[in-house]
């Protein structure tokens, strides 16, 4: 019996996700959530053999849950599964503990590829990402402004990019407002964005946003 944890913000890549589970392993048990809460309290409560993890969540991003896990269950594969591009979020995500990280537009058999090699206890990468790797270590690794960025500065900047106020993010993050604007404060310097205007371009032009 194979005991999957589903954690996207959209049902329908749930039950996607489910279906593509099913055609491969006839005994599977999986459960779903919707949200960073849920996720971290299912993965506190009960084990896994893999977690299937979104990034864009609501309440805390998926790269701050993949670190939660992480930290809970070391052992537990994590595989990220995103609509965002592999250059953006793929090797953060690995160097967080991820065993795998896929585009939700590639095809259903590379998923289930993905899964049976961690649950192999390996590591699977694209060929496009094993390119990518084998560049960053050769030292020929073009990093992205946004790389500077703690998960949490990368958090606040996507969420300004929105077009949320400081208040508002405060108050999502269960911050104070001047906690918010020091994040906000080292975004600007780190990558010489002066403005909101310019952080949500930035944001939509690297894919950091929908």
């Amino acid at each position: 019996m194979i005991r999957a944890l589903i954690v996207d913000d959209h049902e329908i890549v749930r039950r996607g996700l489910k279906e593509i589970f099913g055609d491969e392993f006839s005994e599977l048990e999986t459960a779903e959530a919707g949200n960073s809460r849920r996720a971290l309290e299912l993965v506190t409560t009960q084990d896994w053999d893999v977690v299937l993890l979104d990034i864009n969540l609501p309440g805390r991003n998926g790269l701050e849950v993949l670190s939660e896990i992480k930290r809970i269950r070391p052992q537990v594969p994590v595989l990220v599964v995103s609509a965002y591009p592999e250059e953006e979020f793929a090797i953060r995500s690995l160097k967080l503990g991820a065993s795998a990280y896929m585009h939700k537009g590639g095809a259903a058999d590379e998923l289930r590829a993905a899964v049976k090699k961690v649950l192999s206890g390996g590591k699977y990468v694209s060929p496009s990402l094993a390119e990518r790797l084998a560049d960053a270590l050769g030292g020929d690794f073009q990093s992205t402004p946004h790389d500077a960025l703690s998960r949490r500065e990368l958090e606040v900047l996507r969420m300004v990019a929105t077009g949320k106020t400081i208040k508002e993010i405060a108050a999502e993050l269960s911050l104070s407002e001047k906690t918010i604007g020091t994040y906000r404060s080292r975004i600007s310097k780190k990558m010489g964005l002066a403005t909101n205007v310019e952080i949500t371009r930035y944001a939509f032009q690297n894919g950091l946003v929908d």
